[in-house]
């Protein structure tokens, strides 16, 4: 519930599971012991730019014994001496004050516990299912080439069988230029004599002779 001009926390419904909430840049000054009330699991809190001026003001958050986290960001509280030392010594539940420990040592980036558990494991489940869905690809992938070669190879052998009706093909016609070609190196005579003989006819001068005799 960030930045909606809340005044305060008195209309929070009651939330146990809660455990962490926002409510930065808003205009609470007090109030605060309702979120003992409505939220006891509260392990995260975030009051910063608020107008919380008082460590007293603070006080109702000792009721919350899971608090770990507390944001005070531009609050006027933050202004006061010992601000850090007051705060820890008031609420010492607490680990983090503004992003830093007692010992002034960061906050992690993260915390499980508040972004919720199991999330890494749905992230490697999931990462898990894409790679099946990339090896059921590759299978497929593998598959199409298989087919293309399959195409290719048929493709190839059809070309040969072409390629080799069109050498017997070759070999026809040069058979018959040959033939052509001897003929007319014979004399015409003979030429003639040739072809009757190859129509199944006499040559006319053959039967003139036959008939002197």
């Amino acid at each position: 519930m960030i930045n909606i001009n809340l005044l305060s926390v008195s209309n929070l419904p009651k939330l146990n599971k809660l455990r962490k909430l926002e409510l930065s840049d808003n205009r609470i000054s007090g109030g605060l012991e309702v979120l003992a009330e409505r939220t006891p699991n509260l392990t995260h809190l975030n009051l910063s730019g608020n107008k919380i001026k008082d460590i007293n003001t603070l006080e109702p958050l000792k009721k919350l014994p899971n608090l770990h986290s507390l944001d005070l960001f531009n609050c006027e509280v933050t202004m006061l001496i010992n601000y850090r030392e007051s705060v820890f010594t008031l609420l010492p539940q607490l680990t983090y004050l503004d992003g830093f420990d007692a010992d002034d040592q960061e906050a992690p980036d993260s915390d499980p516990e508040a972004d919720g558990d199991g999330l890494e494991d749905d992230y490697e489940n999931g990462e898990g299912e894409e790679e099946d869905d990339d090896d059921e690809e590759d299978d497929l992938d593998e598959e199409v080439i298989d087919d293309e070669e399959d195409e290719d190879d048929d493709l190839e052998g059809e070309e040969e069988e072409d390629g080799v009706d069109d050498e017997e093909d070759e070999e026809e016609d040069g058979e018959d230029d040959e033939e052509d070609e001897a003929d007319d190196d014979l004399p015409r005579g003979e030429k003639r004599k040739r072809n009757l003989e190859d129509e199944g006819e006499e040559d006319p001068e053959d039967e003139e002779d036959d008939e002197d005799d």
